[in-house]
């Protein structure tokens, strides 16, 4: 009975001193959890300029800005995407003109992705949705001029 008393000690003393060592190594990585560079010590410690109301409002605009740019450009994206199903005709290498211009309508928006110019991601988009109505319209003229066509070879016997 001893024995256990005494193994129940020796087991109680090292988890303890376990306990206590894991406790202090704790403690001492918090107190030396700061800064890793100068610029990030001198951040948390200068005193910082305060924003006045104009800059939040201007930073606010400048977000609603970009959002409505940002939702007006999705809907262009998905608009001439969905505007290329209707050119189902190969080029002359045999690719469907649809992937042609789907790839080259990505690689034109992948290419303005950053822009933050409000001006040119304005001239962008009025730029985009002309090229896609004239592009349409060119489309509906060539599908009524090839009606009119087999109109006229089916009336002609």
């Amino acid at each position: 009975m001893t024995a256990n008393i005494q193994k129940f000690r020796n087991l109680s003393t090292a988890v303890d001193h376990s306990f206590k060592s894991r406790w202090l190594l704790h403690h001492y990585r918090l107190l030396h959890h700061g800064p890793d560079t100068m610029e990030e010590l001198l951040d948390r410690h200068v005193v910082k300029k305060e924003k006045s109301l104009d800059d939040d409002e201007n930073e606010l605009l400048n977000r609603q800005r970009l959002t409505s740019s940002r939702r007006e450009a999705l809907s262009l994206y998905r608009d001439v995407i969905r505007a290329t199903r209707f050119f189902m005709w190969a080029n002359s290498q045999g690719i469907p003109w649809r992937d042609v211009l789907r790839e080259n309508v990505r690689k034109e928006f992948e290419e303005a992705r950053f822009e933050r110019d409000p001006e040119v991601i304005t001239r962008l988009l009025i730029g985009g949705r002309d090229a896609l109505q004239a592009a349409l319209d060119k489309l509906a003229e060539k599908q009524k001029q090839e009606i009119e066509k087999q109109r006229g070879n089916s009336n002609a016997p």
